[in-house]
């Protein structure tokens, strides 16, 4: 059973800075912890950000500049520094993990952390 283990969410006022981890446990051969996405009340879920086992990595437009993903391969464990946060950042984050088999791939997904930005 693969777990997808999150913390750092918090209440920070604005231009504040949390860094958020997320750690896979259990039976995690050939999963590889990616990014997360983030939803807010009444919105979309929409993806934040994602960093593959190579390195190469994307940011939503939105986060370009002020987020920054990171990995520890040997931890498979993959951080996400938010700093310059706004209000509109306000949402629960899910960090997801992906196992692809040949043309297949199977999703994991977080609890979700909230991150709230007050003003």
């Amino acid at each position: 059973q693969v777990q997808l283990v999150e913390s750092g969410g918090g209440l920070v006022q604005v231009g504040g800075s949390l860094r958020l981890s997320c750690a896979a446990s259990g039976g995690i051969f050939g999963v590889n912890v990616r990014g997360w996405y983030r939803q807010a009340p009444g919105k979309q879920r929409e993806l934040v950000a994602r960093i593959r086992s190579g390195g190469s990595t994307n940011y939503a437009d939105s986060v370009k500049g002020r987020f920054t993903i990171s990995r520890d391969n040997a931890k498979n464990t993959v951080y996400l520094q938010m700093n310059s946060l706004k209000p509109e950042d306000t949402a629960v984050y899910y960090c997801y993990a992906v196992r692809v088999i040949g043309i297949a791939e199977y999703d994991y997904w977080g609890q979700g952390t909230q991150v709230t930005v007050s003003s």
